[in-house]
């Protein structure tokens, strides 16, 4: 089984060799059916013949064009605090993904820690998952990963394209990691550049203007990343320059690993080595001490993962060494003022939704 790595260099054509080219060739044979069925899909809500079903809430989804990690679950936290703090009763609805039976799956995890007082509701039917919402007396519900679920309508959809792999290798999925063709992020009401801050002002200029092609009509932002504080399983944080001197040992289990060997890249400590896990990895104890083993042959004296891994293994320590999480925030550069805007429009358009307090307008 390849890792999101090794898949990723397959797809992008850095492997080479006649069995990378004849894997190729087999995925983009397996795109044709599943692009087929996307394209039908849509047109079917796109002419009607397929319906959505509104709710007495306003709707706003974050989603992406393209599998693996994109920054949603940082979007996802600042949306619903920003709606929070104004006032608003938001809940979030996600499919769950990899979840187990009766469980919440990691990003659920995640976000319950970030946001304690925000409910959760997951299904693979996100309409019964808003009913829920609704019965809690949400007034806002955000839509986690839910650009391509047209089932719910939605007043603001929020598509981030990661700036570095905004197209998913320029094919559908298995041969790019496209869920749906390009065209598609023409239903798109904000764009966003996540991970902004990694690219050069040529890169972000060359990709802004593809969006625009694609989304004539959607407000464009940039966001980046940061690292904020290393995080404990018992939600202790403590700074990052705790690290400063130390020799560390990294591991992730998530769509996008190299986004996380940027973050790690940026922080006051050697990390010797980094391991792979396929994403929403399910750690074994069997894991748990083969890391153990792992760091100690490569000197380690600290482990740090994603905060997703953290949530899964819901341990302090990993053998004789501390583990600790990067916490990731979003801050957003250009572009704010029009999310914002587009937020707080949503949320005052029906009766039912709150009147958000301490927000202005923006005239034409």
């Amino acid at each position: 089984m390849l890792t999101a790595s090794q898949y990723r260099a397959l797809i992008s054509g850095r492997s080479r060799g006649l069995r990378a080219s004849l894997a190729r060739a087999a995925l983009s044979i397996a795109a044709v059916p599943y692009s087929l069925a996307t394209r039908a899909r849509n047109l079917a809500f796109d002419r009607g013949w397929k319906k959505s079903h509104a709710v007495p809430a306003a709707v706003i989804s974050v989603g992406n064009l393209t599998l693996g990690g994109t920054g949603k679950t940082p979007m996802v936290e600042w949306i619903a605090r920003w709606l929070v703090d104004r006032g608003a009763r938001v809940a979030l609805v996600s499919r769950g993904y990899a979840a187990s039976r009766g469980s919440a799956n990691d990003e659920a995890l995640e976000l319950a820690q970030k946001l304690p007082g925000v409910p959760h509701f997951q299904s693979p039917d996100r309409v019964a998952a808003a009913a829920g919402a609704l019965k809690q007396q949400a007034q806002v519900i955000l839509l986690a990963d839910g650009f391509q679920h047209r089932r719910l309508r939605r007043d603001v959809d929020i598509v981030l394209l990661d700036a570095l792999d905004p197209w998913g290798a320029g094919r559908v999925f298995p041969r790019g990691l496209l869920r749906e063709p390009a065209c598609g992020l023409r239903r798109a009401h904000v764009v966003c550049l996540s991970r902004a801050d990694l690219v050069t002002a040529r890169e972000r200029d060359h990709i802004r203007h593809r969006a625009r092609q694609l989304a004539p009509h959607a407000d464009w932002i940039e966001a980046a990343q940061m690292p904020l504080a290393l995080r404990s399983a018992d939600g202790i944080e403590t700074e990052l320059s705790s690290l400063a001197g130390r020799r560390a040992a990294a591991f992730c289990g998530i769509g996008n690993p190299e986004a996380f060997r940027r973050t790690l890249s940026t922080l006051p400590c050697d990390v010797a080595a980094f391991r792979e896990f396929p994403d929403h990895h399910a750690y074994t104890q069997e894991d748990v001490q083969s890391l153990s083993a792992w760091a100690g042959e490569h000197r380690a004296d600290v482990l740090l993962c994603t905060h997703k891994d953290l949530v899964k293994l819901s341990i302090d320590r990993i053998g004789d060494l501390p583990l600790r999480a990067i916490r990731i925030g979003i801050q957003i550069g250009s572009g704010q003022a029009a999310l914002e805007d587009r937020l707080a429009r949503a949320a005052l358009t029906r009766d039912s939704k709150p009147a958000l307090v301490g927000i202005g307008r923006r005239t034409a």
